[in-house]
């Protein structure tokens, strides 16, 4: 397979010897930098990078280019991926009864705004629920949940994640907890919405705690699923100035707003190789 352009994205114990290793290692397969981006943390002692790189002409043999890179990775303990530049992400989304930040992301979709194939739609509540919606053949799959099933459920979950070989699960306002286990296999693919700014107000009704403690600024937060509850590495938050005027209301409406935004670009980040984990905490190349 050959492509136009890849983008390599990697991590390791820093070292001023890792630049120059990338740099030859460009050299020597006549291979150009359009775009590079690279962090260095004193804390953990860890070199971040992502770098865009192609030909002025021709296609890049993909296969070669990683058989290539992968020597170099070796010597430089790396942990890295690359990814052909014309791939998009094929991304699940799954939803419960609030569905604002699904009309969004499929509006994004649909404009080409966030580069993703969506392979399919997941809720614990039925088709009927989402009438007003057109689909357009996107697949959707009813997955009820209860205490007894959750189980039998989470396993039909990972038979569609693998059957349609999906990159990415969204959780764009899914109210159901993933067991240990699921978070476990989706580590670092799973992308969850919460709708308050962590690591304050979690749980059930953020927006009703804020309120009641007088908070001045809400917010929400995009992070990875873990299996702690809401305390995955957080890729992106915003928030918005409230007054004492502000109902609980008021903040639910405020807050969807916010929501939509913050989980349309922490998948964005994300599909475009933008996002590292460091530990707890992620670093995040903007765009």
């Amino acid at each position: 397979m050959t492509t136009n352009s890849f983008v390599l994205k990697f991590s390791c114990p820093n070292s001023v010897n890792v630049p120059s290793a990338v740099a030859e290692f460009l050299s020597r397969h006549a291979l150009e930098a359009r775009e590079t981006q690279q962090y260095a943390d004193s804390d953990t002692g860890k070199l971040f990078m992502r770098l865009v790189a192609g030909k002025q002409s021709g296609g890049i043999p993909i296969d070669l280019v990683r058989r290539a890179f992968a020597q170099v990775a070796q010597d430089h303990q790396m942990e890295w991926s690359i990814r052909v530049g014309e791939r998009s992400a094929r991304v699940l989304i799954m939803v419960s009864a609030f569905d604002h930040c699904l009309v969004d992301l499929l509006y994004r979709w649909r404009i080409g705004e966030l580069p993703m194939h969506v392979t399919g739609i997941v809720s614990n509540h039925p088709i009927e629920a989402f009438a007003k919606h057109d689909f357009q053949g996107i697949p959707f799959h009813y997955l009820p949940v209860s205490k007894d099933t959750k189980q039998a459920q989470e396993q039909k979950l990972l038979e569609i994640i693998e059957g349609t070989g999906t990159d990415l699960v969204v959780l764009a306002r899914y109210m159901q907890v993933f067991s240990r286990e699921l978070s476990a296999k989706l580590s670092g693919r799973a992308i969850n919405i919460h709708h308050s700014f962590l690591p304050g107000f979690k749980g059930a009704k953020p927006y009703h705690q804020a309120h009641a403690y007088g908070v001045k600024v809400m917010g929400a937060t995009a992070h990875y699923v873990t299996a702690d509850l809401d305390e995955g590495p957080i890729i992106e938050q915003d928030v918005e100035r409230i007054s004492h005027f502000d109902s609980p209301e008021s903040l639910v409406r405020k807050g969807r707003d916010i929501e939509r935004r913050v989980l349309a670009r922490a998948i964005r980040y994300h599909i475009d190789d933008r996002v590292f984990t460091n530990g707890r905490k992620t670093v995040v190349f903007p765009d």
